[in-house]
C-alpha cells in the first residue's frame, strides 16, 4: 500500500509541475515578444540608420523585438546568409541585393511575400511603390522583396575645383564633356575622376552605350559592341591619365578611390547616392563644396538602380512569419522611408515620401539629394540572371586585368570573362 500511495504522489506530483509548466508556457507566449534577427549590410551612417529605425520599431509595440546585426557589405551578407539558412539559422529578415532576389527565390530561400500583400491590401499600398525601383522585386510574377534603402549610381563633384578651373558642372551631359572636364580638371597634382572597377558602373555605361548585360534569352551580351566601346571608353581616359582606377581587392579600391575624392586629389568621383551625406560630411571636414550630378549619357541616358530589398527567409512558423511581415511593412512605409532617405541620401521608395514635407524640405535645403531622383526616371533593374552575382566577380577581376595592363584589348579580355562566365549562368 505504502509503494501504491507513493506511486500516486509521485504522479500527482508530475502532473502538477507539467500544468505548472503548461501554464509558464502559455504565460510566456501570449506575454513575452516574439524574437527575430534582421541582418543587414553596410556600416557608417548606413549602419547607424539600420539600428536607429529597429530602435524605433522595437519602442513603438512590445509583441515584438527585432535584434539588428551588421553582417559587412553585401557579398559578405549574402554567403552568410546562404551559409546559416543551409545550416537551418537564417534570420528571419535580411536585405537582399537586388540582383541576387532570383538566385534567393529560385533556391526556395525567401519567402514570396504576395499572400502577405493581399490580406494586407488595404493597408499596404503597392502603387506607392516608386515603379522605376519595383524591377527587381518579382520572380515569376511573384514578389519576394519589398525596395529598402534603393539606390542609383551618380557623380559626385568637387564643386570648389570646378569653379577654379572655371568649369559649370552642368556643361557635362555627354560621354564626351564627361572627357573634357576630367582633362581640364587633371594636372600635376590632381586627376580627373577616380574610380574603383564596379560593376554597377559597367552596367551604367553599357546600357548607355545602348547595349545590355544579357539579351532577352538570358544570354551573355556583355562583350558585344557596347559592351566592347564602353570599356574602351575608360581604358582611353586611363592611358591618358584624366581616370585614376585603384587595383587592389573591390572594398580595398573603392576605398581607395573614395579617399583620392575626399582629400582634393580627384575632381570628380562615382559612388551611390547612399553614400552622400557621408560624401557631405568629408567635404565639409576637408573644406571644399560638393555637388552632384547624374551620370553622362551616350546614346540614351541610363542607369541602374541598385542597393537592397528587404525578404523573409523561408521555412518559418506563422508566428515568426507575421512578426517578420510587420516588421518589413514599418520599415519600407513612407515616414521611416523618408527618414532613411533624409539620413543617408538612399532614394526614397515610396512615391509619397518624395512629396512629404520632410524630403521638399530636404531638397530645397540640399539639392543634392534631389539628382538621384530626378536620375530615377532613366532608371532600369539590374539583371537577376541566376549564377551572375559570380558572373561579376569574374568581370570585375578581368575589368581590372585591363585598367592594370593597358596593353591588352577591351575584346579579348570581355570574352576571357564571357567564356569563365558561361558554365554560372543558368
Amino acid at each position: 500500500m505504502k509503494k501504491v500511495s507513493y506511486l500516486l504522489i509521485f504522479i500527482a506530483m508530475m502532473l502538477l509541475l507539467v500544468a505548472c509548466g503548461d501554464g509558464e508556457a502559455a504565460n510566456s507566449d501570449r506575454d513575452g515578444p516574439i524574437e527575430i534577427t534582421y541582418w543587414y549590410a553596410w556600416g557608417d551612417k548606413i549602419g547607424e540608420n539600420n539600428e536607429n529605425l529597429v530602435k524605433q520599431f522595437n519602442e513603438m509595440q512590445d509583441e515584438i523585438h527585432v535584434t539588428a546585426e551588421f553582417q559587412g557589405n553585401y557579398d559578405e551578407l549574402q554567403s552568410k546568409t546562404q551559409a546559416a539558412f543551409a545550416a537551418g539559422n537564417a534570420p528571419e529578415v535580411t536585405q537582399n541585393e537586388i540582383s541576387s532576389i532570383e538566385t534567393f527565390a529560385k533556391s526556395d530561400m525567401i519567402q514570396d511575400l504576395s499572400k502577405f500583400v493581399e490580406e494586407d491590401a488595404e493597408e499596404i499600398n503597392m502603387e506607392d511603390f516608386n515603379p522605376g525601383l519595383m524591377g527587381n522585386s518579382y520572380v515569376d510574377d511573384k514578389l519576394y522583396g519589398l525596395p529598402y534603402l534603393r539606390s542609383t549610381p551618380i557623380v559626385y563633384i568637387n564643386k570648389t575645383m570646378f569653379e577654379e578651373k572655371g568649369i559649370d558642372p552642368e556643361s557635362i551631359q555627354t560621354w564626351e564633356d564627361f572627357q573634357l572636364v576630367a582633362e581640364k580638371l587633371t594636372d600635376d597634382e590632381h586627376v580627373g575622376i577616380s574610380m574603383p572597377v564596379d560593376i554597377w558602373f559597367y552596367e551604367a555605361f553599357v546600357a548607355q552605350a545602348g547595349g545590355e548585360m544579357f539579351d532577352k534569352n538570358g544570354k551573355i551580351a556583355f562583350n558585344g559592341e557596347s559592351g566592347v566601346e564602353a570599356l574602351n571608353f575608360w581604358k582611353e581616359m586611363v592611358i591618358e591619365g584624366r581616370m585614376r582606377v585603384p587595383g587592389g581587392e573591390p572594398q580595398q579600391a573603392a576605398d581607395m578611390a573614395r579617399q583620392d575624392f575626399a582629400t582634393g586629389r580627384a575632381g570628380m568621383y562615382f559612388s551611390s547616392t547612399a553614400d552622400l551625406t557621408l560624401m557631405m560630411q568629408l567635404a565639409e571636414e576637408n573644406g571644399y563644396k560638393l555637388e552632384t550630378i547624374m551620370f553622362p549619357e551616350n546614346e540614351k541616358r541610363s542607369v541602374p538602380t541598385g542597393g537592397a530589398n528587404l525578404v523573409m527567409t523561408s521555412g518559418l512558423d506563422e508566428k515568426k512569419q507575421q512578426a517578420a511581415w510587420e516588421f518589413i511593412k514599418f520599415m519600407t512605409a513612407p515616414e521611416q522611408t523618408a527618414y532613411a532617405s533624409s539620413y543617408t541620401g538612399y532614394l526614397p521608395s515610396r512615391l509619397s515620401s518624395v512629396e512629404s514635407d520632410t524630403m521638399q524640405e530636404l531638397y530645397e535645403e540640399k539639392p543634392q539629394f534631389k539628382v538621384a531622383v530626378d536620375q530615377l526616371q532613366y532608371g532600369n533593374a539590374r539583371p537577376m540572371i541566376e549564377g551572375y552575382p559570380e558572373v561579376q566577380k569574374i568581370l570585375i577581376e578581368e575589368i581590372q586585368r585591363l585598367m592594370l595592363d593597358t596593353s591588352l584589348d577591351a575584346q579579348d579580355v570581355l570574352d576571357q570573362a564571357a567564356e569563365r562566365s558561361a558554365s554560372l549562368i543558368k
